[in-house]
């Protein structure tokens, strides 16, 4: 491996969804890829400089937001997201050789793996009590180690299929046969990624004081820009009961003008906004922006104002 080669964290170990996604990154397949036991070590090498990005799921189309990468992005020193990756995702029930159906009493698996499987453990094995891994394949290849307090894992089918020691006893068992989790990759801040028309900005937004309409400012800063919001979501910040900020993900990037104004307005009503990134989306799906809120009629507007600022007639 050449030594200029990045070095790329990601959710492990090896054969997680999350490493698929990082294998979508141009030359991660070249790269240094270390597998983490969670998402806050995955984010500190790369705050430490002992990595150059992260690759940690943030989204999931049946569970929603995967709360830990959200609050570990939204506090301590900042970090920036600079490409988001789409994994579909399907799961295989796995045990050790020997094992059936039927002598399986506990399962283990990711907590958002277990959500999207309940329904099909209901119906097949309804006394299988749920044993929490910190990753699908950690807890498929915690079978194999022999210490295992559980009978079976629900994993990726590639987790399988590269370990000889664990048989597939199911397959497509989740409850959604479309379901998708987003990932993102996480660096250090630095410059922007370019603009590409079809871009997304998230940003973490503290409520500055909890009283009637305190939220209904936060979103008239997107409403009236003509920005769509396509995630938001409260989490606690620890502090005390009933103190949030908002995780939010807005169509367009910081240099289109709609959302660069949008930016600044929350940053008047709420100072410690953290910007977390302007980056391509995904699919690729370009924003709607109305007649209006185009670049070219913010830069219409601004002139007319420095217009009547210099003495110019209004009309």
């Amino acid at each position: 491996m050449p030594a200029s080669a990045p070095t790329y964290t990601f959710l492990g170990p090896e054969g997680t969804f999350t490493e698929a996604a990082l294998m979508q990154v141009p030359g991660a397949a070249d790269a240094n890829r270390v597998p983490c036991t969670n998402v806050n070590t995955a984010l500190e090498r790369v705050r430490q400089g002992q990595a150059d990005a992260a690759m940690v799921p943030i989204e999931n189309s049946v569970e929603g937001g995967v709360t830990a990468t959200l609050d570990a992005i939204a506090t301590g020193t900042e970090l920036r997201i600079i490409r988001e990756a789409l994994v579909p995702i399907t799961f295989v029930l796995v045990a050790r050789p020997g094992v059936e159906i039927s002598d399986i009493r506990r399962i283990s698996t990711h907590g958002h793996a277990w959500a999207q499987c309940r329904l099909w453990v209901d119906e097949n094995i309804p006394n299988a009590e749920y044993v929490p891994g910190s990753s699908t394949a950690a807890a498929a290849v915690g079978l194999l180690d022999g210490d295992a307090h559980y009978d079976a894992a629900i994993c990726a089918p590639l987790v399988a299929a590269e370990r000889p020691g664990l048989n597939i006893l199911a397959e497509n068992i989740g409850d959604n046969p479309g379901a998708v989790t987003r990932f993102v990759l996480v660096s250090r801040p630095g410059a922007l990624t370019e603009r590409t028309g079809a871009d997304k900005t998230t940003v973490v937004v503290p409520l500055p004081e909890d009283r009637p309409g305190a939220l209904m400012e936060i979103l008239d800063q997107f409403a009236t820009r003509g920005v769509n919001l396509s995630r938001i979501e409260s989490r606690p910040t620890g502090q005390y009961l009933g103190h949030y900020f908002f995780s939010i993900d807005a169509d367009g990037h910081a240099s289109d003008a709609r959302v660069a104004d949008a930016l600044a307005g929350l940053h008047r009503i709420s100072p410690a906004t953290r910007f977390l990134g302007s980056y391509a989306r995904a699919d690729e799906q370009k924003a709607l922006v109305a007649p209006h809120t185009s670049d070219a009629a913010f830069a219409s507007a601004h002139a007319w104002v420095r217009g009547i600022l210099g003495g110019e007639p209004s009309v």
